[in-house]
């Protein structure tokens, strides 16, 4: 199924679902036509959207909202903490084309610091699926779930075939491995797992893990990598600062343990608003540039 048929099949067998954007319909271009009046489009006004949302949450609506991410989280964040999250009311909010997925736009249009303003709210929590197949998987069962969720809308194409295990609060492991383990989330699995490759024609031991919910994070799994592997990288499509890297820093003080943490994210600036290829390779994010800079630090 893809994303429209399982939202206009949630929408068919619970009248609790409602379909909502901000004049962003990429994701969900044939819906109206189908479910009626159970899509409801405010215009390019996302701080309406989700006040909006959040009204029908009080009334029992799980309302399913689209917006792009930049604008979704900066824009209406203040609705989102103060009617969402102090209300803790279930409304799922889909942020499309977030961090590397907005490639040929510039700054003003980057959703890089989306995972961290997400998380950062009590009652909010945040899922990044790694490609279309890895979003459709958990799909139902993120939206039949009865928290609010920040989604990472990702239809790219899946670099592998994915564990059909979702199951929220759970990373997925890829593969095992001692000598390092690669952290990700989100569209950067791709490059992930070509730096995998990489690093095993040169002998390396890699455990590779789709982070998949970065809140609730996978705790264990994170222990597990920094008490079992030499090297830890966190791969992601994002500030530096407040997300995966950020992260785990709270897990090992938390812990009270440390690990050898190599981050691949981005430091204090935008970036350079290319084509995809372009502009992972201008940022230092292909899986060849990725497995270099771990091999030159064993």
């Amino acid at each position: 199924m893809t994303y429209e048929e399982i939202l206009k099949k949630l929408v068919e067998e619970d009248e609790r679902f409602i379909v909502m954007t901000a004049e962003n319909r990429a994701a969900i271009r044939n819906l109206p036509n189908q479910i009626g009046d159970r899509f409801i489009d405010t215009g390019i006004t996302e701080q309406t959207l989700v006040g909006s949302a959040a009204g029908l949450a009080l009334r029992g609506r799980i309302p399913v909202i689209h917006a792009l991410a930049t604008f979704l989280t900066m824009r209406a964040f203040e609705f989102i903490r103060t009617d969402v999250g102090i209300g803790n009311l279930n409304v799922k909010i889909v942020g499309g084309f977030p961090g590397f997925l907005s490639d040929g736009n510039g700054a003003t249009h980057q959703s890089i610091e989306d995972v961290s303003l997400m998380r950062g709210i009590p009652n909010i929590n945040v899922w990044c699926p790694a490609d279309e197949e890895d979003m459709l998987l958990g799909l139902e069962t993120v939206l039949k779930d009865d928290r609010a969720f920040y989604i990472r809308y990702n239809n790219s194409k899946p670099a592998i075939s994915h564990n059909k295990n979702f199951e929220i609060g759970k990373a997925e492991v890829i593969s095992e491995g001692t000598d390092v383990a690669i952290l990700v989330y989100g569209v950067l699995l791709a490059q992930a797992v070509e730096a995998k490759r990489i690093l095993e024609e040169q002998g390396k031991s890699v455990r590779l893990i789709n982070v998949r919910t970065p809140k609730p994070i996978d705790e264990e799994q994170i222990l597990n990598a920094a008490r079992e592997c030499k090297i830890i990288a966190t791969v992601e499509d994002h500030f530096l600062s407040g997300g995966l890297y950020s992260i785990i820093a709270e897990i090992f003080l938390r812990n009270q343990i440390t690990a050898k943490v190599l981050p691949f994210a981005m430091d204090n600036k935008w970036f350079k608003p290319v084509l995809m290829n372009d502009l992972l390779e201008y940022e230092g994010f292909t899986g060849r540039q990725i497995a270099e800079k771990i091999l030159k630090n064993f």
